[in-house]
């Protein structure tokens, strides 16, 4: 099969993955495709946690039509026990005879040894077609695991000249319905949302996904005040027990005396000189919970501190037509003196998003 095919057939393969975003995690997104004498006799993407890999999908599409097929997959084949049996085990007794795959898992638990497995067992392995579009689609699994953090998504609502809120604070709703929508999508995608405590007191959010169908993802307030306003959807609306708190732990004893815990989950991390919580711990913390993916959606300080900390990953700005004038700025001083130590992007796209234009840029790795 000639390399335009293949590439065609990996293509395929990615677009069957994507169909799982928002459903996989703490799995990554995979797709498969079996192909049999120039024919494509089964394939598969992997729906939710728990449920059968992308591999075992296919399998079951192609029936007995998978012996003497080629594999092609996202992602390297797993090759240990965990909801599911090994993928590996099941490729080689249905007889597929030649496995290609995008990228190697980074999973410790994988990471080579399901294409050595293979191999041993007399598969052909070919590896790294289209590996960076592979790697695009699964960002928050290679960031979990390389860089031992979740992948940081921060996302701003500004006005045309920059504001997030006005002089007194009132920043509901400087978007538009669209791009609220995008946002609640955004959410749905991400095993966790971080707001700082001016966040929770000014707007008093929910925090859940709404506006699109999808799980709610964990909620955490980051703060060492703990003075939640009243009433306060975080602490009240919490029947999924997501709400997670991460503060001192002076802060986090004093709350518990005075207050109903109300299945709410403490994380203490430590805070600096200024008593503000430091963005690394409080990744490590996310990281060490098993959250593979972070949107923030705080205000001014925390964006400034985590883009000063360089632990953004991805930066998204929602910019509506209005002009605010005095008022709230989205990001704070980044300590940049000259135009050269300025933020720039790998990769980055426009589009229009109702009445509001939406910035997605991908941030240069300072780390």
């Amino acid at each position: 099969m000639n390399e335009r095919t293949s590439a065609h057939l990996m293509q395929r393969a990615l677009e069957l993955a994507e169909r799982g975003r928002g459903r996989t995690s703490p799995n990554p997104m995979v797709g498969a495709v079996i192909v049999k004498n120039g024919r494509i006799v089964g394939e598969g993407y992997h729906k939710r946690a728990g449920g059968d890999h992308a591999e075992i999908v296919a399998l079951k599409s192609a029936g007995r039509k998978a012996s003497g097929g080629t594999l092609y997959v996202t992602l390297e084949p797993c090759c240990h026990v965990g909801r599911t049996g090994p993928c590996v085990d099941a490729i080689v007794k249905a007889g597929i005879t030649k496995v290609v795959f995008a990228m190697r898992d980074p999973d410790p638990r994988v990471d080579g040894k399901g294409a050595a497995a293979l191999r041993k067992a007399g598969v052909v392995v070919e590896d790294r077609l289209l590996q960076s579009l592979a790697k695009q689609l699964n960002e928050a699994h290679v960031c979990f695991h390389t860089k031992h953090r979740p992948f940081v998504t921060l996302k701003l609502a500004q006005s045309l000249d920059g504001r997030i809120a006005t002089r007194s604070g009132d920043s509901q709703w400087v978007s538009g319905k669209e791009a609220r929508k995008f946002v609640h999508a955004l959410r749905a995608e991400s095993d966790g949302v971080l707001v700082g405590m001016g966040t929770v007191r000014i707007d008093n959010p929910a925090l859940t996904v709404r506006l699109v169908r999808g799980k709610n993802p964990y909620r955490i307030v980051a703060s060492n005040s703990l003075s939640f306003p009243r009433p306060c959807h975080l602490l009240e609306d919490n029947s999924d027990s997501r709400t997670i708190i991460a503060s001192s732990r002076t802060a986090i004893n004093r709350f518990v005396r005075s207050n109903r815990n109300g299945n709410l989950i403490f994380w203490e991390v430590g805070s600096s000189r200024e008593h503000y919580i430091e963005p690394e711990k409080l990744a490590a913390q996310a990281w060490q919970f098993g959250l593979r993916s972070l949107l923030i959606e705080g205000g001014s300080h925390m964006a400034t501190s985590f883009l000063r900390a360089g632990l953004v990953d991805r930066l998204i700005l929602v910019t509506a037509p209005i002009v605010i004038g005095d008022g709230v700025s989205g990001i704070g001083d980044l300590k940049i003196s000259k135009l050269a130590g300025a933020l720039r992007f790998e990769r980055h796209a426009n589009f229009m998003c109702g009445t509001d234009q939406v910035f997605v840029g991908y941030l240069k790795d300072r780390r």
